[in-house]
């Protein structure tokens, strides 16, 4: 597996480390970056190498921009740190940043990632960070020439790696340092240093203790480092690249702190539908909705189930969620029989939200999107009939009664199904059965009646095709059509034109077996073969 790659070769405690700035709702990509440090983290201890993983809230970053769910009162505020921004209106929150993180870490619980949070405000308004800071300053010519000489970036002789609060507006994005003499720094809080907000003109001496400033979040990131004692930490493909953040913060720590710098893990980014998410800009699924839609075990496959250094491209159209749902119940069947490989057990493992966890018996996420539009039909009692074989069933030749585990789990499963018709379901994707023959089906085809008539003669020969076996069902609609002869794809449609009056639908093997038999078979005859519109476009066959 990738995570054997990255662990294989560590050995002493090992000190984890991942953060986030708090802009804005915090989008389903960054809990990428948590679980994969989270499953180093228990890959490590499964090891007994002792491990903790810290999560950092870059809280005394400035507001550079509106966040998507903002009101325009706030816009006084950009350039100040975020901590020292309110909460919205209603929030219990004690700011800006604490509104959003509180949600994201709300997640952490739900997926049991355990982590140790510590908040940059702390750390600076505490003193923690003052000797990194004066360690810094110090050698500020050296950072200037790491910066050309790494990057390219071409800093002034005066520019000093800080920003201080300003005393007068309190913004930290508009100030600039330019001298320091051991004890204070001499700065700027200027009108025009960036476009998204307006300083004050203020200038002065301060000292830069004791939280009255910031260092630059990519000398930062090495001053964590240093200061927190981080071995790894893995970072997105963009603060990777040659001259990028990474580079620098590496050339930071060892030239200026005399360290290594921990070990890298680079990881491709979590898109949806092709796009890169931004959590200002609202742009993506948010990781709130994600966590109220899938799963947890299901939410923690999505991130470590694939290696870091491929791009998950995630979408939520009903293909993606069946594969999704598909591949986990794949491991965990294999994992529920015994007969999985070992890295199946060992991504179960990690998926889990606790290596404690039961398995149960996963139910068809495709089959329960179909159960619950399907409103007289008793979802346990249908699932019953389509149950997928446990050890247990196995072992006595008998279906095994549904457990405490099945239950709970298959629970999960019904409110991720009915949250994602809720929330993503196209109205392709959606269906209501008809009472009456829908007026659309009287344009099929000659070829097309045949096949029902077809399917309606061997539906009725069996001797209980309500409640038949989906894959059963699905055979039927083959045989017909190739009886005919037809092509599937016109064979669906068909279907779909007289129980749904749309073109396209669930799969056919989930839908007929859970409506009354008497029902589907008059329906299939509904339309007599003689009668149809000509396959030649000539009129009346």
């Amino acid at each position: 597996m990738w995570i054997d790659k990255i662990t294989e070769s560590l050995s002493g405690p090992q000190v984890i480390n991942d953060s986030k700035t708090p802009s804005g709702r915090v989008h389903v990509g960054s809990l990428r970056g948590v679980l994969i440090h989270d499953a180093i983290l228990r890959t490590l201890r499964s090891k007994q190498i002792p491990a903790t993983f810290l999560y950092g809230v870059d809280d005394y970053d400035p507001m550079d921009g509106m966040p998507a769910d903002a009101p325009p009162a706030l816009l006084p505020h950009m350039g100040r740190p975020l901590c020292h921004v309110p909460a919205p209106e209603g929030s219990d929150a004690t700011d800006m940043a604490d509104h959003y993180i509180q949600e994201f870490l709300g997640i952490f619980k739900e997926l049991q990632v355990d982590a140790e949070v510590y908040r940059m405000r702390d750390i600076y308004q505490s003193g923690r960070f003052n000797t990194a800071i004066d360690t810094i300053l110090r050698q500020a010519a050296t950072i200037r020439t790491i910066y050309q000489t790494v990057s390219g970036a071409q800093r002034p002789e005066h520019w000093h790696p800080f920003q201080v609060i300003c005393p007068q507006c309190g913004k930290i994005g508009t100030t600039v340092v330019t001298a320091y003499d051991g004890q204070e720094v001499s700065f700027q809080c200027q009108p025009n240093l960036v476009k998204w907000a307006q300083g004050c003109g203020m200038q002065g001496k301060i000292s830069p203790f004791d939280g009255r400033g910031k260092l630059p979040w990519k000398l930062e990131w090495a001053a964590k480092w240093a200061t927190l004692g981080i071995t790894l930490e893995g970072a997105g493909k963009d603060h990777c690249t040659k001259g990028g953040s990474r580079d620098i913060a590496s050339a930071v720590l060892r030239q200026v702190f005399q360290q290594q710098p921990p070990l890298n893990i680079p990881y491709e980014f979590f898109l949806v539908s092709g796009a890169k998410m931004s959590s200002s800009k609202g742009i993506g699924s948010t990781a709130r909705d994600m966590a109220d839609f899938l799963p947890p075990e299901i939410l923690r496959f999505l991130m470590v189930g694939s290696d870091p250094k491929k791009a998950v491209n995630f979408n939520t159209g009903l293909p993606y969620m069946t594969k999704l749902f598909n591949e986990y119940d794949r491991h965990l069947l294999q994992g529920n029989t015994g007969a999985g490989e070992e890295n199946s057990a060992r991504l179960l493992a990690l998926s889990r939200c606790s290596p404690t966890s039961d398995c149960y018996r996963p139910l068809p996420f495709q089959l329960v999107s179909t159960l619950i539009q399907l409103p007289h039909v008793d979802i346990w009692q249908a699932l019953e009939k389509q149950a997928v074989p446990t050890t247990a069933d196995a072992t006595s030749g008998q279906p095994a009664p549904w457990s405490a585990s099945d239950k709970r789990h298959g629970e999960e499963r019904i409110k991720a199904a009915a949250y994602w018709l809720a929330h993503f379901a196209s109205p392709e994707e959606t269906f209501t059965v008809q009472a009456e023959l829908p007026d659309s089906a009287h344009a099929l085809t000659t070829a097309q009646r045949a096949f029902l008539h077809h399917l309606a003669q061997l539906l009725e020969a069996v001797d209980a095709p309500e409640g038949e076996a989906g894959e059963e069902v699905q055979s039927h609609i083959f045989d017909a059509a190739r009886a005919i002869p037809i092509a599937q794809a016109e064979a669906f449609q068909a279907i779909y034109q007289v129980l749904l009056g749309k073109e396209r639908g669930p799969k056919a093997g989930n839908l007929i077996p859970f409506l009354e038999r008497t029902f589907v078979i008059q329906r299939l005859r509904a339309l007599p073969i003689d009668g149809a519109p000509c396959t030649d476009g000539q009129g009346e066959g």
